[in-house]
């Protein structure tokens, strides 16, 4: 990883972001061809009343299909790997082949790695959550209610 040119990458902080709006903008970034990282996965935030959420996706944790569980949707408890899980949902087309390619043009850390310390990181325009919003949780937060250490 530190003999990655980050030039060549688009670099979106979470920090503070709400999850939903940054995966939206991301998508689209990512579906027009450009190589996209997100970093500071974890301090995303999620709108809404904490005890909605967390039974929300303990809900989707706890779906398995009867005949052969193994075909069942899998949501992570990592912060990064969740946060990648909510991109993809808004790619249209992330079964088909140009779907697929820009799922692997997509890369979402915890904190901050080395080689994107210093990359210039790209601002999305949107309100103080925290001025919009009086219920949220991080996303550090849902992780740990559902069994993330």
């Amino acid at each position: 990883m530190k003999d990655v040119n980050f030039t060549e990458y688009e670099v979106y902080d979470a920090k503070d972001k709400i999850l939903g709006r940054l995966a939206s903008v991301v998508a689209k970034c990512v579906l027009k061809g450009k190589n996209v990282v997100v970093i500071n996965a974890e301090q995303s935030i999620i709108s809404g009343n904490k005890k909605d959420i967390i039974e929300k996706y303990k809900v989707r944790l706890d779906l398995k299909e009867r005949s052969n569980p193994e075909h069942s949707p899998y949501w992570s408890r990592k912060p990064d790997l969740f946060v990648k899980r909510v991109i993809r949902g808004m790619l249209p087309y992330h079964k088909k082949t140009s779907g697929k390619e820009a799922y692997k043009r997509l890369r979402v850390f915890i904190g901050t790695p080395e080689a994107f310390k210093d990359a210039k990181k790209i601002d999305i325009k949107i309100k103080e959550p925290k001025a919009l919003y009086s219920n949220y949780m991080r996303v550090s937060e849902l992780a740990k209610q559902l069994g993330y250490e």
